[in-house]
C-alpha cells in the first residue's frame, strides 16, 4: 500500500545538520498546528507547545540541555527553531500525549520539506529552578513539566537511508 502519509513515515529521518536560515512563519505554523491534531488521552489536548526562535532564549535552552547531557556541544545541532512540548505532570498520560505531539510534528515537518530531530532531557531541564523560571517566562501554567523537544529547520545534508527493519519487529496473532 502506498500513500503520502506512509511515504513520509518511511522517509523521515533525524537531521543533525541544519542550514542557518530561519524557517518561514507559514512553515512554523503548519508544523505547530499539526501537533495540535495529535491524539491525546480522552481528547484532553493537555500538552503545551512552545516554539523558540528568539536568540537569547534559544541559547539558554541549549545551555541547559547540554548541561544535563554533560557535554559542551549544541544538542540541537544548530537548528534555527526549537520546539518544546510540556504537559501537566498530574495527568497519567502526559508523557504519552506529548510524545504523540512531537511525533506528529516531525512527520508534518518532513511532509513540507523541513527536517527535525527529537531532543531529550527536557524532563530533567524543567524540574530545575532555572527551568521553572523559564516556564513562567514562556507563560506556562503551574504544574506542567517538560516532555521533549524538536530541533527544526532546513536540512543542510540529504537524509540518510533507513536501516533495514529487524526481522521480528512485529507479530500477528490471529
Amino acid at each position: 500500500m502506498n500513500n503520502s502519509v506512509l511515504k513520509a513515515i518511511h522517509e523521515r529521518r533525524s537531521c543533525r545538520k541544519y542550514k542557518p536560515e530561519q524557517i518561514t512563519d507559514e512553515e512554523l505554523h503548519t508544523v505547530l498546528e499539526a501537533g495540535t491534531y495529535a491524539p491525546t488521552g480522552m481528547g484532553r489536548q493537555d500538552p503545551y507547545i512552545v516554539a523558540i526562535q528568539q536568540k537569547e532564549m534559544k541559547e539558554q535552552i541549549i545551555r541547559m540541555n547540554a548541561e544535563v547531557m554533560g557535554s559542551p556541544t549544541n544538542p540541537f545541532y544548530e537548528a534555527p527553531t526549537l520546539i518544546l512540548v510540556f504537559g501537566p505532570t498530574n495527568w497519567k498520560n502526559h508523557i504519552q500525549d506529548g510524545s504523540l505531539v512531537l511525533g506528529t510534528m516531525m512527520l508534518a515537518a518532513h511532509s513540507i520539506g523541513l527536517a527535525s530531530c527529537w531532543i531529550n532531557r527536557e524532563i530533567e531541564m524543567f524540574q530545575t529552578a532555572q527551568g521553572k523560571t523559564l516556564m513562567k517566562q514562556m507563560g506556562l501554567p503551574e504544574g506542567v513539566g517538560g516532555i521533549g523537544a524538536l530541533a527544526l529547520g532546513y536540512p543542510a545534508a540529504p537524509a540518510p537511508q533507513a536501516k533495514p527493519r529487524k526481522e521480528d519487529y512485529f507479530r500477528i496473532i490471529k
